[in-house]
């Protein structure tokens, strides 16, 4: 039996589980499982490497997408300069390699929408997934700036900071914290609302709910809106075909 899983803390609510076990079920997969692996800490993590028999892979989510990168024998070239990892593999030589499919979930997802007016994006987060996100609009030429609650060598803007000005200069937001995730459906980005335009993309990476309370408002300014659905289905299938594996 193949086993894969989803490396994170606190991740019972996970989209993965439940949608290897119906990708499984669907295509009549039955030599393979996926399994959450739920950790209060980045070092227990080489122990499940250690006793998992038959472990092929996993997907890495909040907060390790960063922390696991010491504990891997390799990383994908693309992995290495987006500085986070979503998927690894282990090879038949044992090896830990990082991957990552966020990016290539992300930029399918938002590729429809996108317009030659679309130059600047303000990135909300400074985690491991707003680091593919960087990466990717960065390949595509559009200027990236991020938004934190506090200054740093890497943050451009902190909340307090931002005005309708600059939310009129950048007409991609995307939501990279877990702001608004169920059940605190009523939370999202302090940012100035009222300045976004029919003119804007708002994108969440979260999907639970579907319409969180940042797209809401969003939307209500006429602002084009995306969750994090589609970008997930999209990487998780990436993964699947990086993992490879014979059924």
């Amino acid at each position: 039996m193949h086993k894969l899983g989803l490396l994170g803390r606190k991740i019972s609510y996970s989209f993965s589980k439940s949608y290897f076990k119906t990708k499984f079920e669907s295509e009549d997969i039955h030599t393979v499982t996926y399994d959450n692996f739920d950790i209060e800490s980045i070092e227990q993590f080489p122990n499940i490497i250690e006793t998992t028999e038959g472990l092929k892979g996993l997907n890495v989510t909040i907060p390790y997408k960063q922390d696991v990168i010491p504990y891997l024998d390799k990383l994908n070239k693309k992995a290495k300069a987006i500085g986070a990892v979503n998927t690894i593999k282990i090879t038949k030589k044992g090896k830990l390699v990082g991957y990552n499919t966020d990016c290539y979930g992300f930029i399918k997802s938002l590729k429809p929408y996108l317009k030659k007016r679309h130059k600047k994006a303000l990135i909300l987060g400074t985690g491991g997934a707003s680091k593919a996100v960087i990466y990717t609009l960065e390949q595509k030429g559009i200027a990236c700036n991020y938004v934190s609650r506090t200054a740093s060598k890497h943050v451009t803007y902190t909340y307090e900071d931002l005005n309708p000005e600059i939310i009129a200069a950048h007409q991609i937001i995307v939501n990279c914290t877990p702001l608004g995730t169920f059940p605190n459906v009523e939370d999202c980005p302090n940012i100035p609302y009222d300045a976004v335009t029919d003119r804007h993309i708002l994108f969440d990476l979260i999907y639970n709910p579907e319409e969180t309370k940042f797209l809401r408002q969003g939307r209500l300014n006429g602002a084009t809106t995306i969750n994090g659905l589609k970008m997930l289905k999209l990487q998780a299938e990436k993964a699947w075909s990086i993992w490879n594996i014979t059924t």
